[in-house]
């Protein structure tokens, strides 16, 4: 077997023939045009297989069965919770190919050279990337919150070495490819809330003692909580994702008598228990993912993500080929993420209420009534479905919080990982346990 650099009989080498062919065929497949790569492609890479590691709202087998269609090589995608995920890039990283990871797992990684870095060059849809990412600025010019891991932040490298992190500086060199991200808020039953919620700290509100609940992650838990505490006037944090221990101690201190007398229903940790909790009713406002909001709406029972004055918690995903990928495997890899934003899963997860980095590609793989629904807050013109053709929203509905931009545009702070990580999940800890 020849290397991939080294030319076959008529003088053109493997990659050159990959790049060439995935060229032509990338740009067909973002189109629609097309369902599958060249033959002569095909049979170099039909026996590669890439295995694709993420957690459940992102890493779903769909995504992988079409990106294995329409590529030609086999894209497996494999399901484990955050805890698991980074032991095994930090343990065993060559038993991942593509990791799918939420931003700040990105500065546990740093320096550990786990992630091979990508060429700008290389990802075809860069330009074509919402402004958040590459400048860290909105359209219309306002600053992204800083407040906890921004996308600008940890989007680049600093050289192509991949060891450090450039920090709101603009590289050739990726840490990822964005992927999928959204603005996360509180879920509530207006049928069993009986009124109006338009502020955070209405989880904190006594009316809701027993049926209120917080998701379990210390992380993102003290997160809402801090929303919460800074809209009912008891703190001012500097930085909301990054607190001192002076912070942590003050919100904990002020949580912990609530917990004690039983305000928190429920501290959920996997995406089906807040499903329940909130189907059943035993929950009436608590903190939730969109999906979750969209599962109990499937079920016909009402479920509103409230767009809340103070504004939304962000989140994003970066997919990254890992550092031990090298020849073929890496060159598809490689058009693998580019097939990753070039429409087909920007409109599957838009049906659950995500966003995808490319909305333009995207919007080819949605009806008019689809993107209008999902993106530019317009009412819906029919019964809109989740995407396993489940009811999610009936005709006349619009998105709860509006348009694409009234929402990503209002995110007040970001999912992260805190410098004192260690010290919150101790106190956190005190405070589920009080």
């Amino acid at each position: 077997m020849t290397n991939d650099t080294t030319p076959p009989a008529g003088g053109i080498s493997r990659r050159h023939v990959l790049k060439g062919a995935a060229a032509v065929a990338g740009a067909a497949v973002g189109s629609g045009a097309i369902q599958g790569f060249p033959t002569i492609w095909a049979q170099n890479i039909k026996d590669i297989k890439l295995l694709h590691v993420g957690q459940s709202y992102s890493a779903i087998k769909e995504i992988g069965a079409q990106a294995s269609k329409d590529l030609g090589f086999t894209v497996e995608i494999q399901v484990v919770d955050p805890n698991t995920q980074l032991n095994r890039l930090l343990t065993q990283p060559k038993t991942i190919d593509i990791n799918d990871m939420e931003s700040f797992d990105v500065k546990r990684l740093q320096g550990k050279k786990i992630l091979r870095p990508v060429n700008v060059k290389e990802y075809k849809l860069y330009d074509k990337t919402v402004p958040m990412y590459t400048t860290g600025k909105y359209p219309d010019g306002r600053e992204v919150s800083r407040q906890g891991t921004s996308p600008f932040s940890v989007q680049y490298w600093a050289d192509k070495d991949g060891s450090k992190l450039s920090h709101y500086q603009a590289t050739d060199w990726l840490t990822g490819i964005p992927m999928i991200y959204n603005a996360d808020t509180l879920g509530m039953r207006p049928d069993l809330v009986g009124r109006k919620i338009e502020h955070w700290h209405e989880l904190l509100n006594p009316e809701f003692k027993g049926k209120a609940a917080l998701v379990g992650y210390p992380g993102i838990g003290i997160m809402d909580v801090a929303m919460a505490l800074e809209s009912r006037g008891d703190l001012k944090y500097a930085d909301k994702g990054n607190m001192t221990k002076a912070e942590i101690d003050k919100t904990i201190e002020i949580m912990i008598p609530l917990k004690k007398s039983g305000h928190f229903r429920a501290f959920w940790e996997a995406f089906d228990q807040s499903v329940n909790l909130m189907a059943s009713g035993e929950v009436v406002l608590q903190s939730m993912w969109s999906p979750a909001v969209t599962a109990v709406k499937s079920r016909g029972i009402s479920c509103y993500y409230a767009p809340l004055k103070e504004g939304y918690r962000g989140w994003f995903s970066l997919l990254s080929p890992m550092a031990h990928l090298t020849g073929l495997k890496a060159d598809c890899a490689m058009q693998y993420l580019n097939w990753y934003n070039s429409g087909w899963q920007g409109g599957f997860i838009a049906k659950q209420g995500y966003y995808s980095a490319v909305p333009e590609t995207a919007k080819n793989f949605m009806t008019a009534d689809e993107w209008g629904y999902w993106y530019e807050g317009k009412p819906a013109q029919a019964d809109i479905k989740d995407p396993y053709g489940q009811l999610m929203d009936k005709a006349g509905s619009t998105r709860d919080g509006g348009s694409f931009w009234d929402r990503i545009g209002n995110i007040a702070c970001w999912n992260t990982q805190m410098d004192e990580d260690k010290y919150l999940t101790k106190r956190w800890n005190d405070f589920v346990s009080a």
